[in-house]
């Protein structure tokens, strides 16, 4: 589902509904302290509950101290957060 590599959370699975809350905990989980890139560039599929986890994962980053950024947005999810007025707020690695 995720995948540690250093400082960086790779996801795995597609960013949907059916995943969301699951890899919302798991991401959540894998948050440390400093600096941490969230690849997304394995994502294959991904809905609008992508936008959700990752707000969601910013929101637990704050609570543990980690500067999160993102790699590899898909264009979709990225196309999302235009349409919803949510860009700025998901910083990019």
């Amino acid at each position: 589902m995720i995948e540690r590599q250093a400082n960086r959370l790779v996801v795995t699975v597609p960013m949907v509904t059916a995943n969301a809350r699951a890899l919302l905990a798991a991401g959540s989980a894998g948050l440390q302290p400093g600096t941490c890139v969230v690849d997304l560039g394995r994502v294959a599929e991904a809905d609008s509950s992508a936008l959700a986890v990752m707000l969601g994962w910013l929101r637990t980053a704050t609570t543990v101290r980690a500067e999160l950024r993102f790699a590899a947005v898909p264009s979709g999810v990225a196309s999302l957060a235009e349409l919803y007025g949510v860009a700025e707020l998901l910083p990019l690695a």
